[in-house]
């Protein structure tokens, strides 16, 4: 396992992260089994959120004895001292530990950045929580590029995690930014949201950028965790056909498309976006309508009785034009 040390926090972590969204879907029994593994292959590395329902709990349950043997991320959707200094405390009851090496201020807007740097916002609570030892280390996420920008202006923010993959390079130039100062790069979205259907591919184009300080990849299974190592430590350069196939994923793909982050959610009319859009991927580009279709008849609310009322549109961190793109699957899904 390659490692490196987190921009200026100074701590020391494997160049591939575990990413506690998936989890979700398992218990923590599966959970143990993956820290298991992912300790005698040395990840230590581990991000996890309090919006990800279950996730910190069961990572908490998972750890016991194993604790010293990883880096702890999580992250906290807080804007005010208050709100943020008890999910500090959440945070540590649920990981079962007296002290969390990163915290984060997960997704702010460029106002949400205002709020939480103003007098009384979360960034008083953080700062408290370092002085007491409770947490070690202070970072951002984002999805935007302004917010990148301007959490960089910063001088408190010690990491910035942002989407990287193959489709989603608009972060280079900050990320070379993050190098030069001294801000550890976390690379989330390595599969940008599940629609990069080659694994190995897409984290072995993540890992020749040496601005990149941790790829998160999201597991819930340990033959996941064994493909995403063969992955990142094959550091041989990508080859033409490698590279070609690069170019086809991204005229493909373009940047319009559904990440699968669910912040759309939930929707006024009951649709399951991020579900149709699923299907739309599989009808489209992975050769499996058959398939597809039969999956989408199951949905009780399909992509056509969307009401037309945009709140959808105003969640997106990608600012993608929702509306539409439903409209266009009703149309190729019949309904």
């Amino acid at each position: 396992m390659e490692y490196t040390t987190l921009g200026r926090t100074g701590l020391r972590i494997s160049r591939m992260g575990f990413g506690g969204i998936p989890i979700q879907k398992v218990d923590a029994k599966a959970t143990r089994a993956l820290m298991e593994r992912m300790a005698q292959e040395g990840v230590n590395y581990i991000d996890t959120a309090r919006g990800y329902t279950v996730s910190e709990a069961y990572l908490g349950e998972a750890l016991e004895g194993l604790r010293d043997r990883f880096v702890l991320a999580t992250k906290s959707m807080a804007r005010t001292k208050e709100a943020m200094a008890a999910d500090i405390e959440t945070s540590l009851k649920n990981l079962r530990t007296d002290h969390i090496e990163l915290y984060q201020i997960h997704n702010p807007s460029l106002a949400d950045l205002d709020t939480v740097t103003a007098p009384g916002g979360a960034l008083e609570a953080l700062m408290e929580a370092k002085a007491a030892g409770k947490i070690g280390h202070i970072g951002v996420t984002a999805h935007l590029e302004q917010v990148f920008e301007r959490a960089l202006s910063l001088d408190w923010v010690e990491t910035i995690m942002f989407p990287y993959n193959i489709v989603e390079t608009q972060g280079e130039a900050l990320m070379r930014r993050c190098t030069e100062q001294g801000v550890g790069f976390v690379c989330m979205k390595p599969l940008a949201g599940g629609a990069l259907e080659d694994a190995a591919l897409a984290l072995r184009f993540i890992m020749q950028n040496p601005d990149v300080s941790v790829v998160i990849p999201g597991m819930y299974d340990v033959r996941e965790i064994e493909q995403n190592l063969a992955a990142v430590n094959d550091a041989s350069p990508l080859g033409e056909e490698e590279l070609a196939k690069i170019e086809a994923v991204r005229a493909e793909l373009g940047t319009q498309f559904c990440r699968r982050c669910n912040y759309c959610q939930p929707c006024t009319a009951g649709v399951n976006i991020s579900g149709v859009f699923l299907m739309e991927g599989y009808l489209k580009r992975y050769g499996l309508g058959d398939w597809a279709r039969s999956r989408y008849a199951t949905f009780a609310k399909k992509a056509g009785d969307c009401i037309g009322c945009g709140v959808c549109e105003t969640r997106c961190p990608y600012q993608l034009p929702i509306r539409e793109m439903l409209a266009r699957c009703a149309k190729e899904f019949g309904a």
